[in-house]
């Protein structure tokens, strides 16, 4: 029987992430390629490429991680530590226990290890910005190379965080891309 089968007979065919039916692929768990679960693209997507998780899409961990598959284990353990930075995802984890053999897979990636170094965003009040957050502009801005003054009070919806610099973050106004100082933003919450 091939593997595809395998796991279209375990899982029921649904994602044994988040249950769904349609567009399943086999998920090889790196780095030792040995263990697999059933996923749908929208997972696959997600877990293959950190910029486009969806944080609520994730939601369905809360179900999945009691799975008694091992690998599904692993898996749910990897993307609860990918979202540390949301409460929910440390509640789950907290409640989550995996065997040495589980824990030894799931951490096989270097999920779940501290960096030494965390690079931060803060707004002008000392709030914590998050990739996805509305901040709201505290002062006049001057966009160098597009030619117009962004207005306090302007509304940035979905920014994104420069990694490298936790005093930069990145947003649209006026249908621009820009670079923006979180010195000069407030999140809205």
């Amino acid at each position: 029987m091939s593997i595809e089968k395998e796991l279209l007979e375990r899982s029921g065919s649904k994602c044994e992430l988040c249950a769904a039916t349609e567009n399943l692929k086999v998920y090889k768990i790196p780095p030792s390629m040995d263990e697999a679960i059933l996923v749908c693209t929208s997972c696959l997507e997600q877990i293959e490429d950190p910029e486009k998780v969806i944080v609520n899409h994730w939601r369905c961990l809360n179900d999945s991680m009691w799975s008694e598959i091992p690998a599904v284990q692993a898996m749910a353990w990897r993307m609860l530590n990918r979202l540390r930075s949301e409460v929910w995802p440390v509640d789950l984890l907290d409640m989550l226990y995996l065997d040495d053999k589980t824990l030894a897979l799931a951490k096989s990636d270097g999920a779940g290890e501290e960096p030494l170094f965390v690079v931060t965003h803060l707004d002008a009040n000392g709030d914590l910005l998050q990739s996805g957050d509305t901040v709201v502009l505290v002062k006049d801005l001057n966009v160098k190379g597009a030619n117009f003054t962004a207005k306090r009070g302007t509304a940035v919806r979905r920014i994104s965080l420069v990694k490298e610099n936790g005093e930069q973050i990145e947003g649209k106004i006026n249908g621009q891309n820009i670079v923006i100082l979180t010195q000069y933003v407030k999140k809205i919450t």
